[in-house]
């Protein structure tokens, strides 16, 4: 199975920490801060036995709330902690019998006044940690864990880049969303074995800001935030990595009251974009709830999450099911499983925008081609 773990991404004003609950790229473990007050503690999860169950790593001392956390695929979990202003400091927790073993690994120091760094989604490799410092003028990519020597360098890209998407398996193509001297947004695709040479990715029109969310390099599905079918309003759409295929912005990702963010692609729909299911994170007055999308059909299903969701983390099997991880006092570590419901009559191809529903049913427990060229269009694929 395959995850895709939630990353909160930070406008220019200053880049902000991935929060909540982090999977690794192969689904089998995640990692966050448990607790609560001032009794945090690092928390892991196994997540591909016959039943999750979670491994408290605690020290002598409670963490501060602004650690962050990032699982790796032998089941350590890489801890970053702010010191002294702009000095972040890295080790790798583990258990050890009764205690925890704790690995120290180095430090990085953020340019920006703020101190402000970015730990990037988990690396395909499953061993590898990026961390991004922002600069004035220059963004710089740090190799914190997986290296030799500790915390180096591993490239720098001209302007302030926000986001983080990897787009291989092998943990060299990463897409960054780019502000240059004060322009748009936006995508390059940045090649870290080439010392950050970077190539456009995005740019649906000359003005618009285009965010690439998240990829999936099976069948090369990309999902992209941008205003360019409407100026000041951003549009949740999706394309196709390498092709040359219109970028689309369906109506039903677009709801009056509330946010649609993308968060787990169904793994192993090789060169099939439309057949992979994308589950959504809404958020609206009356709470979150889970979407659920393919870009074949013609309508977003709607359903409740389960009590105590970890909101904006799951991943999804390659044979469809969403598995949602939630933690209630009764259930501390569980996973809730849901599919996606079949297409109904499809809904006309021009439509008002859709609001929110209030109360949706509970659930049961490469190197890529640039998009530039890539015309715009409402146009979106039939079964």
């Amino acid at each position: 199975m395959t995850a895709c773990a939630i990353e909160t991404a930070a406008e220019d004003g200053g880049a902000v920490w991935p929060t909540g609950f982090t999977i690794t790229a192969n689904g089998a473990y995640a990692a966050r801060l448990a607790g609560a007050g001032d009794a945090l503690y690092a928390e892991r999860w196994t997540l591909d036995g016959p039943e999750p169950y979670a491994v408290p790593l605690p020290l002598d001392q409670p963490e501060d709330p602004g650690a962050r956390l990032l699982p790796l695929a032998d089941g350590r979990v890489l801890i970053g902690r702010r010191v002294d202003g702009r000095r972040h400091t890295f080790s790798l927790l583990y258990p050890t019998g009764p205690g925890t073993g704790q690995l120290p690994l180095g430090a990085v120091e953020s340019v920006e006044p703020s101190g402000e760094l970015t730990l990037l989604p988990p690396s395909p490799d499953g061993i590898c940690a990026y961390a991004m410092c922002v600069g004035p003028d220059t963004t710089s990519l740090w190799l914190v864990a997986g290296g030799a020597f500790g915390p180096e360098q591993v490239a720098e890209v001209k302007g302030r880049c926000t986001g983080g998407v990897w787009l291989d398996r092998t943990g060299r193509m990463l897409a960054l969303d780019r502000r240059l001297d004060g322009g748009p947004v936006k995508a390059v695709a940045v090649d870290l074995e080439r010392g950050g040479e970077t190539t456009p990715l995005l740019q649906i029109t000359e003005e618009s800001d285009d965010r690439l969310l998240m990829a999936d390099p099976d069948s090369g599905l990309l999902l992209i935030r941008s205003d360019a079918p409407s100026p000041g309003h951003e549009r949740l759409g999706w394309g196709v990595l390498g092709s040359r295929l219109p970028i689309r912005f369906p109506e039903c990702l677009r709801l009056d009251d509330a946010a649609v963010t993308p968060f787990a692609v169904q793994p192993g729909q090789v060169l099939l974009p439309e057949h992979c299911s994308v589950a959504l994170r809404i958020d609206a007055a009356a709470g979150s709830w889970v979407g659920m999308w393919r870009p074949s059909g013609r309508r977003m299903h709607q359903v409740a999450a389960p009590a105590g969701w970890l909101a904006g983390s799951g991943l999804w099997t390659p044979h469809g099911v969403l598995r949602l991880p939630y933690a209630t006092p009764e259930a501390p570590c569980g996973l809730a499983d849901l599919e996606v419901p079949p297409d109904q009559e499809p809904e006309p191809e021009q439509q008002p925008a859709r609001q929110a529903e209030a109360a949706p049913p509970a659930p049961a427990v490469c190197r890529p081609v640039p998009l530039q060229e890539a015309p715009l269009t409402d146009r979106r694929v039939t079964p």
